[in-house]
């Protein structure tokens, strides 16, 4: 896409399987931030056209960038967990934009790594970062999104990635049955189908299963309220489950993508439970790869704090492709 003229206003959005976000870039400031549940419209366009319609400076607007949770192929995504569908090409020939970019909802977090300073992270061990090594995050909310961004000389390079989708590998005899509970269910069980808020759920129903009881069923939020408050133990062993499940998976991507520039946890269920996952096995977890531990050890792991990260690095893209 070609870079904007300096000072033209710019449509932000972030859309997930749940929310999707709106805001305006104008003059190099970021507007308030519109929320918007999913469920409320049957298409992306109409949320989109509720958003423009309430604002005073839609008929400004030349340029739009959106974050999406799904795979964006040719400016075309079908979100991966609702039904709605953007296209870029659409979108600009309807509402009159110069230019449309549509990207992954993580790689827009990707760009905002470099962005992030101590107050939007908590440090989850490990040491310091090495600079100029590859930065990696990943994130559970409605689904588990993963990018990376590799430094160098000219900035960054952010690449997208599908890996929530891939094989989910258990780490101990009671995960194995879980898993095999799962296979049964889903067939292939990738690391999504436990590391998000259905995947919550998920553990939910099958440790119960497994153990034989019949507690009520409860939604990924009220799973982990239960844990927290330590009111439900099967609430308790499915969160304390999915901490240590998503350690063992960033600590893989850490070893795949030599990312010693940190891992950096996103993703809208973890932020509201930050001293949880401090003290789970997240990290025992992140660091049990035999041999490589030593490897692991000194790569620090992060929370993100920041409640629009997504917004960072969409304004950070937009600052490298020449609005300021």
């Amino acid at each position: 896409m070609k870079a904007p003229p300096l000072g033209r206003t710019v449509l932000l959005g972030d859309v997930g399987g749940t929310n999707a976000r709106f805001a305006l870039l104008i003059d190099g400031t970021v507007s308030a931030t519109a929320h918007t549940a999913v469920s409320d419209y049957a298409t992306f366009q109409q949320a989109l056209a509720a958003y423009l319609g309430a604002s005073t400076k839609a008929g400004q607007i030349a340029h739009a960038i959106l974050a999406a949770s799904g795979v964006v192929q040719n400016g075309r995504c079908a979100l991966t967990n609702n039904s709605w569908v953007i296209d870029a090409e659409e979108l600009r020939r309807t509402h009159g934009f110069s230019t449309v970019r549509l990207i992954n909802d993580f790689e827009a977090v990707a760009w905002a790594l470099p962005r992030l300073g101590p107050s939007s992270l908590l440090q989850l061990g490990g040491r310091q970062r090495v600079s100029g090594a590859p930065l990696a995050a990943l994130g559970p909310g409605t689904g588990l999104g993963m990018a990376v961004s590799m430094p160098h000389p000219g900035g960054q390079i952010v690449v997208s990635s599908e890996g929530g989708h891939s094989t989910m590998a258990s780490g101990s005899l009671r995960e194995d049955a879980v898993i095999e509970h799962l296979r049964r269910r889903f067939g292939h069980v990738s690391a999504e189908r436990v590391l998000s808020g259905a995947g919550l759920e998920n553990l939910y129903d099958a440790l119960a299963s497994i153990d034989g009881a019949s507690p009520s069923r409860r939604r990924a939020a009220d799973i982990t309220r239960a844990a927290i408050e330590g009111t439900c133990t099967i609430s308790r062993s499915a969160v304390d489950m999915f901490c240590a499940m998503l350690g063992s998976v960033a600590g893989n991507l850490a070893l795949a993508l030599n990312a010693r520039g940190g891992i950096f946890i996103g993703g809208g269920i973890l932020r509201h439970m930050p001293d949880y996952l401090a003290a789970s096995q997240f990290r025992q977890r992140f660091e049990e790869k035999g041999r490589l531990r030593k490897f692991l050890e000194p790569i620090p792991a992060y929370l993100i704090l920041h409640d629009d990260a997504a917004f960072v690095g969409l304004r950070n893209l937009m600052e490298v492709e020449g609005v300021g």
